[in-house]
């Protein structure tokens, strides 16, 4: 296993992690999962929008860093194979 391969697994295992978190502070529909960490701090943070907005930014930037890495280690895989 080379160093990179490494490296890439243990990135891909926090964003993993990180990707988790932040999928469940989403404010859902009915509210969900986000109202268990304090619903009334999430609805004051919601109606001001920037909050809810970086979340969004945050969660599709590191959603497209997961995705570009489990690529790059099919890859690295598939040619040293």
């Amino acid at each position: 296993m080379t160093a990179l391969s490494l490296a890439l697994q243990v990135t891909l295992a926090l964003i993993s992690l990180l990707l988790i978190l932040l999928i469940l502070l989403h404010k859902g529909r009915g509210g969900g999962m986000s109202d268990m960490f304090g619903g009334g701090v999430t609805s004051s943070l919601g109606s001001s929008g920037v909050a809810e907005r970086n979340l969004n930014r945050l969660t599709i930037t590191l959603g497209i860093l997961w995705g570009l890495i489990v690529v790059t280690l099919g890859l690295l895989i598939q040619v040293t194979a």
